[in-house]
């Protein structure tokens, strides 16, 4: 804290000395300046539970806005989305008023027993993390899953793998690091029964919730997604 106070004031200084003297606009742009970092940089100061930063970059929302928000998020995303979404390789849903679901069919993403996305879904992927980078008050959760083929362990270390690939390759297009959460949980939320192949189809899957920040509860859009979701 103390070296970023420092760096702050050794910022605001240069500028100062960089604005000219005889602009009449000096005090002002020197003052809105000093105000921006100032800003940056007691945003940097709050962090989640886990210890990752939410900085001003990434800003929240007031409650007020949400809905707004994450309607306009909705609306893009089903729009960039509209040919993966007739193929049946990508669902996107309105959990809640402060999250957004999209839903990865493993068959369009991943070879079988394969972390390697795809060439083909690479664009699709891109498309997700052109969209997500711009709505920057929003944390997102990549989760892996897996049918119950293989053992307990090897299909965990599958959904982990799986879930790292999607979240490196949202970084890749846009999406600011600090957003991402990443997490594998294997076979143990199937959404089918596993007893039938089109069943098992359904339970290889990878998942990605969008979670609004929002102001005084920033925390809780990084905490992951409740297993019944």
């Amino acid at each position: 804290m103390h070296k970023a106070k420092v760096l702050m004031i050794a910022t605001a200084a240069t500028l100062a000395v960089g604005c000219a003297t005889d602009d009449p606009n000096r005090r002002t742009k020197t003052g809105a300046a000093i105000g921006a970092i100032a800003g940056a940089v007691i945003g940097n100061q709050s962090s989640s539970k886990n210890g990752k930063y939410v900085g001003a970059a990434v800003g929240a929302l007031t409650g007020a806005a949400v809905g707004n928000y994450m309607d306009k998020q909705h609306a893009r995303l089903n729009r960039e989305l509209a040919a993966e979404s007739r193929n049946n390789e990508i669902s996107v849903t309105r959990i809640d008023e402060e999250t957004l679901k999209i839903n990865v069919a493993s068959e369009a993403s991943f070879d079988h027993n394969s972390a390697d996305i795809k060439a083909g879904f690479r664009n699709s992927l891109q498309k997700v993390g052109d969209v997500v980078s711009e709505y920057n008050a929003t944390a997102v959760h990549v989760i892996g899953h897996t049918d119950s083929t293989g053992s307990n362990s090897y299909n965990q270390q599958l959904s982990e793998k799986r879930a790292s690939a999607v979240s490196r390759h949202l970084s890749r297009n846009g999406v600011d690091r600090t957003r991402l959460r990443m997490s594998g949980r294997g076979e143990n939320q199937p959404v089918s029964d596993n007893g039938s192949s089109a069943g098992r189809s359904q339970n290889r899957r990878v998942e990605i919730y969008l979670k609004t920040i929002v102001e005084g509860r920033e925390n809780e859009a990084y905490r992951p997604p409740s297993p019944e979701r």
